[in-house]
């Protein structure tokens, strides 16, 4: 035996890939069925190498062919006359006017940064910004949506340290600021929290790059760092739940380098200003497997890599290595016939590797090449096009039960108060003040409202941009939900001023194969095209990331449904842009809109009185869309000096956010509609407060009256509390005491693990 291992040891390696025997032990640890398997057999007509079978299972992946989710996805809208790419691409691109176009998209990072909070975060926002600039936009702005689990669940502070921290170590040294974002909590999350990083950019209409690999014979061309070990089955574990072993997979986590990806994004502007790109493609999941099966298969062309001039950072790395590392910042490009040098200098000036590791054939097949001798053949139709498609199995989510002995409001300022210091309300100073926010000098509206605003560099314009999703509507009603989550993308935007463009997503859900699930998926699915539909909203980029539960928190835990929604509009001004903050004692505040007064799903009976009942607030998709294109018309008009959607909290916490915003208090004095907690704290869809100065009061409810529009005046904005007068007296709390509840919460939660 001891003979046998000799002799083994001193087969090429090249060899070896292919005496590895293919059991079914070896399959199912690359994530592949029986019945895939069989496929695999079918396409090949003999039992695949090693190296082979590693691409299929990583092209097979849920993280990579959407195997579960793509017969689905085709319902959404995704076409408008301002659309340049809808999905398909790296990230969506919309045209915003003057031969400029905004590109974006949003993206997970959920396992890796359960795993390793810091660099799973970190090389988050360093993939999604490759998809961004990979398509010749500059970046201008990233965002994030986070999902944690119970504040005092002993592993929670370290993951919201690693990956704040992460995502403001990689964002802030790259040099992109990090404008705005979410934070819910959930038990739901305490064994898979949720990364979701999005980035938006900005190109020139005639400058956009595609990632179609076509002429046969052009030299195909590695750039950025060295291909390491770090990462390798990334995409795989990224498709499958957690067990007990989740930290024995730190190894799958990527590393990033941010100063490396800083010298990356400006080669690659510098060279994409030239004319010898054919197609350009970042290496994200699956790396340098998916890359290169994508370009090719875009292009309906072949490929052929020599694996020996990959660029490699560690000795001894096999092809199969290579192929499934996910090393971060690298890009795989399609050049012009005798461009290669002058390329070259651009990278080498930069100071990052360049190599030729192969060029486009017409064969329709990857083939890869190791010490002479070819240790992959695989036809990309398979792979890619032809990769397994499900229609799961899915069963609706049955109606929540109506609200029965809902709980009296006798205090609905000790109310506000503990609302205001609840984890899904309490400011989120402490994260954004770890990133920088201002670099590039162009945001001009910093986090903390209802979305992010960032001058186009140069011009009069601005981006606006929020992330948003209510995951406890979803799991009550994922049709409701999903409608509700792409409105209020919607309705931030409109809350600033901004027309709202298009959305970019990512589908976070728990496992396919549970019927309960897929109908979680299916439902979010059929709110989100509804709304996409009524609100001229297309969906142009996005990303399904499923199986995030863990059976490690004991007897399985799936994390709520979560289809995070990215909304991108455009501002024609920036410097008319609203703010969510009072301006001056004495303007009359108004709520907008129609209140229903639900109070199903919200936060003012889970964090009060601890239920988690009843169905979500409806979406009236036509209010919604005639109330919103009011409040933008008002906005543009100047008639409104303070806007801000109502949301989680309700009524109540809208009023307080905005008069902590601007320091000053409101007095509201008008009768309530419903009883005190319906009319304070439900969180009713498609209404906004603004304020109005008192002389402008009699002219905008008319203008309201005339566009069909319900508008009422609550009060003033005045004084240094927040006080609500009441049939049975003055219910009073202070700014000062407001404040401190609503800044508290992280700042005492985190030094618990500061000081551990």
């Amino acid at each position: 035996m001891r003979a046998l291992g000799c002799w083994y040891r001193r087969v090429s390696p090249a060899m070896r890939a292919h005496m590895t025997a293919i059991t079914p032990e070896i399959v199912a640890e690359h994530g592949l069925s029986p019945e895939e398997y069989d496929r695999v057999l079918g396409a090949l007509g003999r039992e695949p190498n090693l190296v082979e079978l590693g691409i299929f299972s990583v092209m097979w992946s849920e993280h990579c062919s959407y195997k579960s989710s793509r017969i689905h996805l085709k319902k959404l809208p995704t076409e408008a006359p301002w659309v340049i790419c809808g999905p398909g691409e790296n990230a969506g691109v919309i045209d915003i006017g003057d031969g400029q176009a905004a590109i974006f998209k949003m993206e997970s990072h959920n396992h890796p940064s359960y795993i390793e909070p810091y660099q799973g975060a970190a090389t988050g926002v360093g993939g999604i910004l490759r998809d961004v600039f990979t398509m010749g936009a500059r970046p201008v702005a990233n965002l994030n949506a986070l999902r944690f689990g119970r504040p005092d669940h002993p592993k929670m502070r370290h993951l919201i340290s690693g990956v704040v921290h992460g995502i403001g170590g990689y964002g802030n040294c790259v040099g992109v600021p990090t404008v705005g974002g979410e934070v819910n909590f959930h038990p739901a999350y305490d064994g898979n929290i949720l990364v979701n990083a999005m980035t938006v950019g900005v190109a020139d209409t005639d400058k956009i790059f595609y990632s179609a690999a076509s002429g046969v014979g052009n030299p195909i061309v590695y750039v950025g760092s060295k291909t390491g070990r770090d990462g390798i089955h990334g995409a795989t574990m990224a498709s499958a739940d957690f067990g007990e072993d989740a930290d024995a997979k730190r190894p799958t986590v990527q590393v990033g380098d941010p100063f490396t990806e800083k010298l990356l994004i400006e080669a690659c502007l510098e060279l994409m200003a030239s004319d010898a790109i054919v197609a350009i493609q970042d290496m994200g999941a699956a790396g340098l497997t998916s890359s290169s099966v994508e370009m090719a298969s875009k292009g309906g062309v072949g490929i052929e890599l020599i694996m020996d001039d990959v660029p490699q950072r560690e000795t001894g790395m096999t092809p199969y290595e290579m192929m499934l590392s996910e090393s971060q910042e690298r890009m795989l490009m399609v050049l012009k016939p005798g461009r290669e040098a002058f390329a070259q200098a651009i990278f080498e000036k930069w100071e990052l590797d360049f190599a030729v590791i192969g060029h486009v054939t017409d064969t329709g097949r990857m083939v890869l090449k190791w010490h002479g001798e070819t240790v992959c053949d695989i036809p990309l139709g398979p792979l890619a096009d032809d990769a397994p498609l499900y229609d799961r199995p899915h069963l609706p989510t049955p109606p929540a039960k109506a609200l029965v002995n809902l709980p009296e409001c006798r205090d609905p300022a000790a109310d506000l108060l503990a609302l205001m210091g609840s984890p899904d309300i309490a400011s989120r100073r402490w994260i954004w003040e770890q990133y920088d926010h201002m670099v590039g000098a162009d945001t001009v509206q910093r986090p903390g409202g209802d979305a992010a605003v960032v001058r186009v560099h140069g011009t009069d314009k601005a981006l606006a941009m929020t992330t948003d999703c209510t995951p406890r509507y979803c799991y009550a009603d994922p049709v409701e939900g999903g409608k509700q989550a792409v409105a209020e993308a919607w309705r931030n935007l409109t809350a600033v001023g901004a027309t709202p463009l298009a959305v970019t997503n990512c589908l976070n859900f728990a496992n396919p194969q549970r019927s309960e699930i897929m109908g979680q998926i299916v439902g979010c699915l059929e709110g989100m095209s509804e709304a996409c539909r009524a609100l001229d909203f297309p969906i142009v980029s996005g990303n399904v990331s499923l199986y995030n539960e863990s059976k490690a928190t004991g007897g399985g835990s799936a994390i709520l449904p979560t289809p995070a929604i990215g909304g991108v509009g455009l501002l024609k001004a920036w410097d008319k842009s609203a703010t969510i903050a009072f301006k001056q004692p004495g303007d009359i505040i108004i709520v907008i809109g129609r209140r229903r007064g639900d109070l199903g799903q919200s936060l003012w009976l889970r964090e009060v009185h601890g239920r988690e009942e009843g169905p979500p607030p409806r979406v009236d998709l036509d209010a919604e869309r005639r109330t919103g294109d009011f409040v933008r018309r008002a906005i543009d008009a100047g008639q409104l000096s303070a806007v801000h959607d109502v949301s989680d909290g309700g009524l109540a916490v809208t009023i307080a956010e905005m008069a902590l915003a601007g320091n000053i208090g409101a007095m509201i004095d008008r009768a309530l509609p419903f009883d005190t907690a319906a009319s304070l704290f439900a969180e009713d869809q498609g209404v906004y407060v603004a304020t109005v100065h008192d002389h402008a009061l009699l002219d905008f409810l008319q203008s309201a009256l005339d566009a069909g529009v319900e508008a009422e005046p609550l009060g003033r904005a005045i004084g240094t509390r927040v006080i609500f007068e009441l049939s049975d007296g003055d219910h009073a709390v202070s700014l000062a005491d407001l404040r401190r509840a609503h800044e508290d919460f992280f700042p005492r939660l985190m030094a618990t693990e500061a000081a551990l």
